[in-house]
């Protein structure tokens, strides 16, 4: 098998950095973006290298990185304006492979192989020659690991920032990489990270040692595939740009401006988030067969719950349905804080069954059309009337 020379370019403090990019007046200053501290997620989102020498960090309330340093300057977050971003650097990207497939709205894997002999240069050279292309064109910059793998290309933009390129080639990648905590690795978050540690297996190098039977009592088989990548041994294709696979799932949520029990105001939200999911699946071609909502407490506890529908895109009925859901292990007497909307299960638009009365998808596809010309509007100004079952079952 041929060995693959695969980038991972991840762009240093995004937000941040495509905010300072898009405003000459915050030249060398302290930036962070935030939430809305009036909807009370204001916590920092993303900072740039500066604020971060400051010790400001990911996750901090504003007050908190207030202190750390006086002079921050706290922006809100604008979306559309990093979504937009995003698609331009695929753009750049694509100009050196088809082979590109993103991880989030800053983060992408190239596999750039069949690019080599054309273009003339190594992987390296290419990565530095995207690097420029970014700082020049977009005004920040990304960091890029080169590697044989997906994995360790990941874990190489991650040892070096911001602005470098680090190469982690298949003749050394035990030496470089065995020694770093176990959490350097996609697939490895907090909470799995605290369990090996408990079990004092704190390194990559360990965890390779680990018996496949014990990894999977763990993890399942997606331990043992990791483990498997880890040893060099498993390889995971980079998707074509053009043919990347539909989402497994598509949901949205929401914080809210205060702790809500009454069932008026959440049925407007679920509406809400209902319109949102509803946009996305018609952007995808997709139809949801199974609905998911959870909320979280004000005490920071989750609930959820989840079942099967009928195939539908349908804003009303999407409300429809999660309203159900919620009424189905929801009491309303304890004071939620957000509440997330969720689909999976998909089939396509065209393998859905029509009803030969009814043509609700219409009504839907017009209002994410107006929605997407004219901003995130409602057609409904009371959402409740998007809502059927508007009766509480437990009254």
């Amino acid at each position: 098998m041929k060995e693959r020379t695969i980038l991972h370019s991840d762009v240093n403090n995004f937000f941040a950095s495509v905010e300072c990019a898009s405003k000459q007046e915050l030249f060398n200053k302290p930036v962070a973006v935030a939430g809305n501290p009036k909807k009370r997620t204001g916590v920092i989102l993303a900072k740039n290298e500066i604020a971060k020498k400051f010790g400001v960090k990911t996750g901090q309330v504003i007050w908190e990185a207030k202190n750390l340093c006086p002079e921050l300057v706290v922006l809100q977050p604008h979306y559309d304006l990093y979504q937009e971003i995003s698609e331009k650097l695929h753009e750049l990207y694509l100009c050196y492979t088809d082979f590109v497939e993103p991880l989030g709205l800053d983060e992408c894997w190239l596999d750039v192989t069949d690019s080599l002999n054309y273009l003339g240069k190594n992987g390296q050279q290419i990565a530095d020659e995207i690097r420029k292309k970014v700082q020049t064109q977009f005004g920040f910059t990304v960091s890029i690991g080169v590697s044989f793998s997906k994995i360790f290309a990941k874990l190489g933009s991650d040892l070096k920032k911001p602005n470098a390129t680090t190469i982690i080639p298949h003749s050394s990648f035990k030496q470089q990489t065995y020694n770093l905590p176990l959490g350097s690795i996609i697939g490895i978050g907090h909470r799995l990270e605290k369990k090996f540690k408990n079990m004092n297996i704190t390194t990559i190098g360990e965890f390779v040692t680990l018996p496949d039977d014990y990894l999977k009592d763990i993890m399942g088989i997606t331990g043992v595939h990791l483990k498997e990548s880890l040893l060099g041994e498993r390889f995971e294709s980079v998707c074509n740009y053009y043919k990347l696979p539909p989402p497994k799932s598509i949901g949205n949520g929401t914080t809210t401006l205060k702790d809500i029990t009454s069932r008026e105001e959440i049925i407007s939200v679920i509406a809400f988030l209902a319109e949102k999911v509803s946009a996305r699946l018609v952007k995808h071609g997709l139809f949801a067969n199974t609905i998911g909502i959870s909320v979280k407490t004000y005490k920071m506890e989750r609930f959820g719950k989840s079942r099967k529908i009928s195939s539908t895109h349908d804003i009303k009925k999407l409300a429809s349905e999660g309203l159900k859901l919620l009424d189905s292990f929801w009491k309303y007497s304890i004071p939620i804080r957000s509440i997330r909307l969720r689909t999976s299960d998909f089939c396509p638009d065209n393998a859905k069954q029509l009803s030969m009365f009814e043509n609700e998808s219409d009504l839907s596809a017009s209002i994410n059309k107006i929605n997407e010309k004219y901003g995130a509007i409602s057609l409904a100004s009371d959402k409740a009337k998007f809502i059927n079952n508007s009766k509480n079952p437990h009254e």
